[in-house]
């Protein structure tokens, strides 16, 4: 089942923004797959449940027996977590994994979601950059990314997360949620920003971009920013080695009243119950 050209690095997957904060978000997948240790495995999506889907590779194997083959829980027995930013990025995702002795096993597939759209995180992260974040939009719809992790994958990455960001349950009775076979997924796990949202000077949400050019346009517009930052490498640099100046930039942020609270999502309490993962697995 082995897929000799499918290393991340020959893919050109192997980016870890929390290494080269500039980077952020990563590079992304274009097609389902399972991250598994250091190669991306494609999946051929099917109206069957995800744990049906066969590899690439060889139509023989479903995702499931994959998993079973090298000791790993099911895609039932695991937890789906829409994507935005980093966390769909299978390099930073070997990064966070790796790093703690956690197997590097994740399933992972591209998402439609509506209700959502995608803004930016009115923080800076450890690593320097400033993140993208979802906020609701009762008229849109977005792509973004779904993973599966098991137990111990999803408390660390909730490491990773928090306090920054809070993990809360939504369905798709609220956030319709299409994977590409066109099956819906059910429920699943969101991280929304506690502080919100940055806004543009009109007061609508702010729109990402690539990462020094999101930097420098939030530069432009605040001398405070500028004269703590300068530019977009000093920015990361500056940031990411000082936990005083990311939150000094946070406060600058909320001086310039930039932020848009997310109450809609704040006011709903993550919920740890078992949950109907997928297609009632």
């Amino acid at each position: 089942m082995a897929q000799s050209d499918r290393s991340l690095e020959a893919l050109g997957l192997a980016g870890v923004p929390a290494l080269d904060p500039l980077s952020y978000p990563g590079s992304l997948v274009s097609e389902p797959g399972l991250l598994h240790d250091s190669e991306y495995l494609a999946l051929r999506p099917s109206a069957d449940r995800v744990g049906d889907w066969k590899l690439e590779s060889d139509a023989a194997f479903s995702l499931d027996d994959y998993l079973a083959g090298i000791d790993q829980p099911l895609v039932g027995e695991r937890h789906p977590v829409v994507a935005i930013g980093s966390n769909a990025s299978p390099g930073q995702l070997r990064h966070k994994l790796s790093r703690l002795g956690l197997p590097v096993v994740v399933p992972i597939s591209p998402l439609r979601i509506a209700g959502l759209n995608i803004g930016v995180s009115a923080h800076i992260s450890p690593a320097g950059y400033v993140a993208i974040s979802p906020y609701a939009n009762p008229r849109t719809s977005c792509d973004v990314y779904i993973t599966w992790f098991d137990s111990a994958q999803l408390e660390a990455v909730d490491a990773t997360e928090y306090p920054e960001y809070r993990r809360i349950l939504i369905a798709s009775s609220d956030y319709p949620m299409d994977l590409p076979s066109a099956e819906r997924v059910d429920v699943a796990y969101l991280y929304v920003n506690t502080n919100g949202v940055l806004t543009d000077p009109d007061g609508s949400p702010m729109i990402g971009g690539e990462q020094r050019e999101l930097l420098t346009r939030l530069l432009a517009r605040s001398a405070k920013l500028n004269s703590m930052f300068g530019s977009a490498q000093e920015w990361v640099e500056r940031a990411g080695s000082s936990a005083e100046l990311r939150a000094e930039g946070l406060s600058t942020f909320r001086e310039e009243n930039w932020i848009l609270c997310q109450d809609e999502f704040l006011a709903r309490e993550p919920e740890e119950a078992q949950m109907d993962l997928v297609y009632g697995n």
